[in-house]
């Protein structure tokens, strides 16, 4: 039933994009443009799949793995990705999208091989080594690998979506993501269940899994195949990817156009990589966006990341729906406050990003003070929150990173400027991870605590960029649709929200 339901979630996006075509673009054009995001998306999916993937083994491996070692790993992974956008950002503006793809699929299925074999010397006890450095290490190399992942996808988008489609693209872009996070975590789990060694009655599934992979009999966990299965995936991804994706219109034989975004005027301009480096750190609306993300990256991942070890570790009665379908849950509410906040960009906020932004902060501050409240004391509760803290961190994510950076940066400079915002995600969620993987060992109430002041200080930059947009784009909606957008303070803001 879940997979229906996220197949028919699918083709519901698929519908929308063909529906929602604002600049009247071709048939012809839209479908090749679908044929061009449609594969990267789906890589990027799995990508997903093959970087949490860890949370489920972490849970299969018990024991051997505890919270503490869980965190550094998780976040000497996270920190990797951060800070590997100083490198893939600008080598991506200068290679294109397509072999950036190309590398994020084919490294993270190599880095996912050699964590699959880790873990099978480590339950057969033929792995010497400290498992936390071990894992570490390797997946470090994974996250390297998949950094090149958003930026490649946001690269390609800047040529192909103009600047008012892309809050949509943006809401599609989180969906991709959703997906993802539903492959890890309920794709995940299956196949760490039916790989275990004391299924006593397994179900159809598991039947048919454990005779394809010759499990019966075994006397050990088969959780190796959590990071095999996976890796296998991206190299088909990755062959589709080859063939299929174009990194421009003229690239595909059709006419490329002005997206009038930041490059607009600017596309005949070169820069080394220490130019488009500076030019991004130097730009104080890049810098903006970077740090709405950091807070992202510890919310987001606070929650997702840490929610299904609480529910695991807390027993939480009337409410394992939340944990049995965490990644359905992530999926669907994921594409849901996409496509809200993204919708809302666009048509309510004329492009402008911050706004939507702004407002999911404060839903988010006030769950997370919910959350704190009920933590031990409603467990359905506790789960709804979860999953509505989520959905729109999410949110947030898709629309700074995957629309607002690639706004402000350029089409020359999206890869940098996305890179950059989502290395500040990884660079929060890092921090989380390695801060409440040693909070939560002495008490869970620091879990939510712990989100407080990062949801504040996400709405305070919000509301500071409320009116800002890319001259180009300003322009452009002055002469075509003749709205003019005014530039306003936070102290306006609050005088207006007081009165």
């Amino acid at each position: 039933m879940p997979l229906i339901l996220v197949a028919f979630t699918l083709i519901a996006v698929v519908i929308l994009y063909f529906q929602y075509n604002p600049l009247e673009h071709s048939k012809k054009f839209m479908f090749r443009r679908f044929v061009n995001w449609f594969p990267m998306g789906m890589s990027y999916a799995f990508l997903y799949m093959a970087r949490y993937n860890l949370n489920v083994t972490k849970n299969a491996l018990g024991p051997l793995m505890n919270k503490e070692s869980f965190g550094l790993i998780f976040g000497a992974g996270t920190i990797t990705y951060g800070l590997s956008f100083l490198i893939n950002g600008p080598l991506v503006d200068k290679i294109g999208g397509k072999r950036g793809i190309i590398i994020a699929t084919l490294g993270s299925s190599i880095a996912n091989i050699a964590m699959g074999i880790l873990t099978f010397l480590l339950l057969n006890d033929r792995w010497p080594f400290d498992i936390t450095i071990s894992f570490a290490i390797l997946y470090s190399l994974n996250m390297f690998f998949q950094s090149y992942g958003a930026v490649s996808i946001i690269k390609v988008k800047a040529y192909w979506f103009h600047v008012r489609e892309r809050g949509i693209f943006g809401a599609i872009f989180g969906t991709l993501i959703s997906f993802g996070v539903y492959f890890a975590f309920d794709w995940g789990q299956a196949i760490a269940e039916a790989s275990s060694a004391s299924i006593t009655t397994p179900t159809t599934f598991q039947i048919y899994f454990r005779q394809i992979f010759a499990l019966e009999g075994k006397q050990t966990n088969a959780t190796w195949l959590v990071f095999f299965i996976p890796a296998t995936i991206l190299l088909v991804w990755t062959l589709l990817d080859a063939w299929l994706i174009k990194d421009t219109p003229s690239k595909a034989n059709f006419e490329d156009f002005d997206t009038h975004d930041a490059s607009s005027g600017e596309m005949h301009v070169e820069y080394t990589m220490v130019e488009t480096l500076k030019l991004v750190f130097k730009n104080p609306v890049l810098m903006m966006i970077a740090v709405v993300e950091f807070t992202t990256g510890v919310i987001r991942n606070g929650v997702m990341q840490w929610y299904f070890i609480f529910a695991k570790e807390v027993k939480q009665p009337g409410a394992e729906f939340f944990l049995h379908h965490w990644g359905l849950l992530l999926c669907i509410s994921g594409i849901i406050g996409g496509f809200t906040i993204g919708y809302a960009s666009d048509h309510i906020f004329h492009s402008r990003r911050s706004p939507p932004v702004a407002i999911a902060g404060v839903l988010i501050l006030v769950l997370s003070l919910v959350l704190c409240a009920i933590l031990y004391t409603s467990p359905i509760g506790v789960g709804v929150c979860a999953v509505a803290i989520c959905l729109l961190s999410i949110s947030i994510h898709s629309l700074m990173s995957g629309t607002a950076a690639a706004d402000f940066g350029g089409r020359k400079l999206t890869a940098t400027a996305s890179g950059i915002t989502d290395g500040f995600v990884y660079l929060g969620t890092g921090l989380q991870s390695v801060s409440l993987g040693y909070l939560t060992g002495h008490s869970w109430l620091f879990w939510p605590a712990f989100l407080v002041p990062f949801a504040v200080l996400s709405i305070y930059i919000a509301v500071k960029m409320w009116g800002h947009l890319p001259e180009a784009t300003r322009k452009y909606l002055v002469t075509v649709e003749k709205v003019t957008i005014k530039e306003v303070s936070v102290v306006e803001i609050s005088q207006n929200i007081k009165s």
